[in-house]
């Protein structure tokens, strides 16, 4: 009789689950299933309009994940369900559920149902982004320590920015809400019936710290005087570190995995970090990378260092006894999807239907015979705004160069090469704070299918880089956290480290540096840095007007004066 844990991966658009071997972290099986809404940014299920940049989910689509993924993953493994000793969650974030005090979500009950504020908001809902100003305006007048760990700008993306935008927009829903939860602790609430909060998103995203806590009443007073209780009044739940166990599966979890009730339940974590256990970051001097719709970057470090260009700083929400910093970009899987979605020509998706290649593929193939700086091409990546190190979601793309003779796979590739010169900038900003950062580990979707992206990293950061030794990262991370759940006991691990160090796996080949290619990329990373600070710093802000004037003539367009 085998030992089994189950990650299960809750992202952008889908859930997928794995089955892991404890003792060897060997992936047994694995599923996927896509959710039914997918993102709501356009409209609710039954029409309700939904303004700029929003991005909703509902809830019940991830409960359809549980009943799809797990019971397919017993049949494809062929595997008892007695021989499950852990589960293991992860989600994007920050995803906010706005939910009665028993963990019902707003959106489930028939008087909300048309009110979008009401609905789950994604992790790329960037309508908060007024809020989320608002709140770093405040918490750098008031001289906030707490400021300093979010390297002094508060992201549309995080919990606070959403809350307030529901209060200020429509204060009946923020009344209804007796609890805002993270997606990743209501999943864990829904297989355990226990109401915890994960520290790895209550630091990243909920402005929370080990040391001091949440904001001050005071500062929320400030912020808005309804808000003055708000922690209190809106978050409830057990504080945990992924890991810890948060309860043990109950019948209702078990209804809806077909597992026996009494497995125990990782508590939740955000999904980028569940793959640090999986991917080979397990101390100073690694960056890892996880690249697919969005990417996120992760670096480890004995002590606590805040400054410009961070995400966010917190102490031993990702791997036990080390800080984790965070930097990203909010658009990287999505960018290339657009381009191939909206922009290809029909005689390229032809000769891909011909050759029986996927239109990535096919760019793919026709860029590989590029060379660094060949098109004359250079792109701004922020199609959906800037994380890191600007964090500006009200920022948008450029591509600089095009002429009459540009080719779509010259395109393809500057889009490629923009998101490893961004991520280039992020490096920077570490190593000019005194972090050095010899190895880049890269995981996700585009690593494994993609080596031309992964060598052009290699070249534009000048550092090896090395992939994961599976695919899904975040998915067998948190079977990870599940295994250290269980605890020695019940067939997993005493701790996240021993999970990891037993289960992790990296791959062998490593992606050197070109030093020719590297040479030509330096050149045109200075041009891409002196872009970045024209547009990005405020010295032109004519995408920030560009953006407002399409969005006073959207609302005039689609509300037109009787």
């Amino acid at each position: 009789m085998g030992k089994y844990s189950i990650g299960i991966d809750f992202g952008t658009l889908s859930g997928r689950a794995v089955l892991a071997d404890v003792a060897t972290g060997d992936e047994v099986a694995c599923a996927t299933y896509a959710y039914p809404h997918g993102v709501m940014d356009k409209t609710l299920p039954d029409g309700t309009p939904l303004g700029r940049d929003w991005a909703l989910q509902d809830p019940a689509d991830y409960l359809e994940v549980l009943r799809q993924t797990v019971p397919e993953l017993l049949r494809k493994a062929r595997v008892s369900p007695e021989e499950i000793v852990g589960i293991g969650t992860d989600f994007t974030a920050s995803t906010t559920i706005p939910a009665l005090a028993d963990g019902t979500p707003l959106s489930f009950l028939p008087q909300y149902r048309s009110q979008p504020h009401a609905w789950c908001m994604l992790w790329k809902h960037h309508a908060a982004q007024e809020q989320a100003d608002k709140i770093s305006r405040l918490a750098k007048e008031r001289g906030e320590k707490w400021f300093l760990r979010y390297g002094e700008r508060i992201s549309s993306e995080w919990e606070f920015p959403k809350l307030l935008q529901i209060l200020e927009e429509a204060p009946h829903i923020y009344e209804a809400t007796e609890v805002l939860v993270e997606a990743s602790d209501w999943i864990v609430w829904q297989l355990t019936g226990v109401n915890s909060r994960n520290r790895c998103a209550a630091g990243f995203k909920g402005l929370w710290s080990k040391e001091d806590g949440y904001p001050s009443r005071e500062f929320f007073a400030a912020l808005d005087p309804r808000m003055e209780r708000v922690v209190e009044e809106k978050f409830s739940g057990i504080s945990l570190n992924p890991g810890e166990r948060a309860g043990f599966l109950s019948e209702r979890g078990a209804e809806l995995t077909g597992l026996p009730a009494g497995i125990p339940v990782s508590a939740g974590v955000m999904d980028a970090h569940a793959c640090a256990p999986a991917c080979g970051l397990d101390g100073p001097g690694k960056m890892l990378n996880i690249i697919g719709t969005s990417s996120v970057h992760l670096v480890l470090r004995e002590e606590e260092r805040c400054f410009p260009g961070i995400c966010g700083v917190a102490d031993g929400v990702t791997i036990p006894d080390y800080f984790c910093y965070e930097a990203g970009l909010c658009c990287v899987g999505d960018f290339f999807a657009w381009f191939v979605d909206h922009c290809l020509p029909a005689e390229y998706a032809a000769e891909a239907e011909r050759s029986g290649m996927s239109k990535h593929q096919l760019l793919t193939e026709k860029a590989k015979k590029l060379t660094p700086g060949e098109s004359g091409l250079l792109a701004l990546n922020w199609w959906n705004g800037n994380r890191s190190v600007l964090m500006d979601s009200d920022l948008t793309g450029m591509i600089l160069g095009l002429d009459l003779q540009t080719r779509p796979e010259e395109i393809y590739r500057a889009l490629i090469e923009s998101t490893a010169f961004n991520t280039r900038m992020i490096l920077d900003a570490f190593r000019e704070n005194g972090i050095e950062i010899h190895r880049f580990l890269a995981s996700g979707g585009i690593p494994g299918k993609n080596p031309m992206a992964m060598q052009i990293y290699a070249d534009v950061l000048r550092i090896p880089v090395q992939l994961a030794g599976t695919t899904q990262g975040a998915a067998m991370g948190a079977a990870i956290y599940g295994a250290a759940a269980a605890g020695t006991e019940r067939g997993g691990y005493g701790s996240v480290h021993e999970a990891a160090k037993k289960m992790g796996k990296v791959q062998d080949m490593i992606y050197q540096p070109d030093p020719e290619a590297a040479g030509v990329y330096d050149l045109l990373y200075e041009e891409y840095r002196r872009l970045y600070d024209l547009f990005g710093r405020g010295e032109n802000d004519v995408m920030k007007r560009l953006k407002g004037l399409k969005g006073t003539i959207l609302q005039q367009k689609n509300n037109p004066k009787k």
